[in-house]
């Protein structure tokens, strides 16, 4: 017979498998010769299924695209000429899933 622990823990496995990859998509910038900088432009989401969702994090644009790499060329195009680089960042999977909230660091 099923507990309710093994069938929590039968969910939270099941979201740790089919969780999306995250990645920041950052621009670097020349602050001087010789000096750089970064900063984080977007988010975005790598689904199961190949979709790609990225967000700007001003919120003010959402893309739906057919690649990550997308991401670099939508921001980089929308860039300055101080932007020396528009790349992806890619987050680890946590590996693990829990029914708590998690508290801001």
């Amino acid at each position: 017979m099923e507990t309710p622990e093994s069938f929590d823990k039968e969910l939270c496995d099941l979201v740790t498998d089919f969780a999306p990859k995250l990645f920041a998509v950052v621009q670097e910038y020349d602050v001087e010769p010789g000096l750089r900088d970064g900063a984080i432009v977007a988010w975005g989401l790598v689904f199961d299924d190949g979709a790609v969702r990225v967000t700007s994090v001003d919120g003010t644009r959402q893309l739906s695209l057919n690649s990550p790499e997308r991401a670099t060329w939508y921001f980089g195009r929308r860039a300055d000429d101080s932007i020396h680089a528009t790349r992806l960042v890619w987050l680890p999977p946590s590996g693990a899933a829990t029914f708590d909230r998690a508290e801001p660091s």
